[in-house]
């Protein structure tokens, strides 16, 4: 036993390896080694695999990602382009509403209510002549309401002037307003009293009557004349043209507010004018131009120009809540009766009318009949203010338009 043991030891020891054996443990190397290199390979593709899964994964979640944000910049587009729809639609509307006409309750704006009163006096002719044409003209240039047109003149030689001013000055205002397409009012009077001025420098062999006592003393009609005052009323504006010693004064919060000044010889300006021209001013009962005209301007008067021109003054006016009323007189009132004292007479005559109409002595609140009462308080108020001249010894024709200037609109 001992000795198989040592031999076999001893074989093993000193013989080769055996061959099988060793091929066996080869192949099980190579075994071994091919099933490392295949789970090398096996785990290099799984690697493989899972990084392409993982970057499939990334993509999926970048694609989402990027579909997220797609969605959220869409939807935030959605949004801005809904809410700019909506403001688009907002804007629109407003803009439709900004363009959309409403239409206003139309309010009828009457005519300025009147009164009026003309008289000889102590004088031996009547030589006044006044001129009254409510809506003289609605041209739109002028204004939307139409303007009315209130004239006084005051002839001195004889009457024909001053009533060729009242059949024909009114008409040359409007043929130049409607002309216009901007009026500008200072050049259309200007215009106006030139233009009366050549008509009657032109037709004053024509202008006589056969009750014309001027054909007595001059043939030619050169020695007679007019003055004008005159007042063009719109809604919004007074424009108060004067030529000669006539005068417009305005009623306003209780106080006068001269819109013209007389055309005297002596003043200072007028004056200058009238030396400056070649003329003089010789005082005879009175400053008189050459001392004749007691004047410095007039229509007509063709014997004495340049000295005596027709060229008005222009004053304009806006109208405000507190206007009363408007007054235009010739010299027979004012050369005795004060801007004061007058619109004192006929804002008494007003508030009378107003008192009365209150209290339902004459005409109920809101009844149709009131424009009559008010013209009657416009016509009481120039039949007291004649009566007020005569009384304080008035020598000259008095002539007096008192115009209500107070709202009386009516739906």
């Amino acid at each position: 036993m001992a000795g198989i043991c040592c031999g076999l030891v001893g074989e093993s020891e000193t013989s080769a390896p055996i061959e099988p054996s060793s091929r066996t443990s080869r192949r099980r190397r190579l075994d071994l080694l091919s099933i490392k290199c295949i789970a090398a390979d096996h785990m290099a593709l799984q690697q493989a695999v899972d990084n392409g899964r993982k970057r499939q994964k990334l993509d999926l979640l970048r694609s989402l990602s990027r579909d997220c944000e797609k969605r959220e910049v869409s939807d935030a587009t959605m949004r801005l382009d809904g809410e700019e729809a909506v403001i688009s639609r907002g804007e629109s509307k407003a803009l439709h509403a900004e363009n959309e006409v409403v239409v206003p309750p139309r309010v009828v704006r009457e005519p300025p209510r009147f009164g009026c009163t003309s008289v000889c006096g102590r004088r031996r002719d009547m030589e006044d002549a006044v001129s009254i044409h409510p809506t003289l003209c609605r041209n739109d240039a002028s204004d939307s309401d139409g303007c009315h047109f209130y004239g006084v003149y005051d002839g001195h030689g004889c009457s024909h002037v001053a009533l060729k001013c009242k059949d024909r000055l009114h008409e040359i205002v409007k043929e130049d307003l409607e002309r216009q397409s901007v009026v500008q009012w200072k050049d259309t009077m200007e215009r106006s009293f030139s233009k009366m001025d050549q008509e009657v420098e032109a037709g004053n062999q024509v202008l006589q009557s056969p009750n014309c006592r001027c054909e007595l003393q001059t043939p030619q009609c050169d020695a007679v004349g007019s003055t004008a005052v005159v007042a063009v009323v719109t809604p919004e504006k007074i424009i108060v043209s004067n030529c000669g010693d006539s005068r417009a004064v305005l009623c306003r919060g209780g106080a006068a507010v001269p819109l013209s000044s007389d055309h005297k010889p002596d003043r200072p300006d007028e004056l200058h004018r009238i030396e400056a021209a070649g003329g003089r001013v010789i005082y005879w009962d009175g400053p008189r131009v050459l001392g004749v005209l007691a004047m410095s301007r007039a229509i007509g008067d063709n014997y004495l120009k340049p000295y005596v021109i027709s060229e008005p003054e222009v004053t304009i006016m806006d109208r405000t809540a507190e206007d009363e009323c408007l007054i235009l007189a010739s010299d027979g009132l004012w050369d005795v009766v004060s801007n004061d004292t007058a619109c004192g007479v006929a804002r008494m005559c007003l508030r009378a009318q107003k008192t009365r109409g209150a209290s339902g002595g004459d005409v109920a609140d809101g009844e149709s009949s009131g424009g009559e009462n008010s013209d009657k308080a416009c016509a009481d108020a120039s039949i007291l203010l004649t009566k007020l001249a005569l009384a304080r010894q008035s020598s000259d024709n008095v002539s007096v338009v008192v115009v209500d200037l107070r709202r009386h609109d009516r739906p």
